[in-house]
């Protein structure tokens, strides 16, 4: 198998599945609830709907898209010092962010 079927089954291993874990193993009362809004933060990626193109596969989305930017990242840690769904929304886009580097950034292009 390729590279790219690699890349791609990562991908969308730590975009669907791997949130599910930490939702479950991390907040098992609640983690249908949890999954789902990890789920929500994926909506981070419609920045990418202002980009020309819209889909690049040689452009990292990190530094690129405004929601992905730098300061973006720092607001989504500073969520983590909160309570309640605001840190789980800050996990959700830590976890986005880290999925979306390595993509880029540990794989062949």
């Amino acid at each position: 198998m390729d590279c790219f079927f690699w890349k791609t089954l990562t991908h969308y291993f730590l975009h669907l599945i791997f949130p599910g874990i930490i939702a479950f193993v991390f907040y098992r009362e609640n983690w249908k609830k949890v999954y789902l809004i990890f789920l929500a933060t994926m909506l981070v990626d419609l920045d990418h709907l202002f980009a020309d193109p819209i889909f690049d596969p040689n452009r990292g989305s990190i530094g690129f898209h405004f929601l992905h930017s730098y300061y973006a990242i720092a607001v989504y840690f500073l969520m983590l010092f909160f309570k309640g769904n605001i840190r789980i929304i800050g996990i959700g886009l830590l976890l986005h962010m880290l999925t979306d580097f390595q993509d880029f950034h540990c794989w062949c292009h």
